[in-house]
């Protein structure tokens, strides 16, 4: 298995990202917003996905 690809922090706040899902029409866009807005505030990718219902 390859590197872990980083996730950009120059675009969006965490808090951001979350704004931009509540307004998403798209329910797993709006997931994974939700879990990459986790993992930048420094949960582990797994446990981003988990609290966000998603299987890593």
């Amino acid at each position: 298995m390859g590197a872990a690809l980083g996730i950009r922090t120059d675009l969006a706040s965490p808090a951001r990202l979350r704004a931009l899902a509540r307004r998403e029409r798209s329910p797993r866009t709006a997931t994974r917003m939700l879990a990459v807005a986790r993992a930048m505030e420094g949960a582990s990718r797994a446990e981003a996905a988990r609290l966000a219902g998603m299987e890593r």
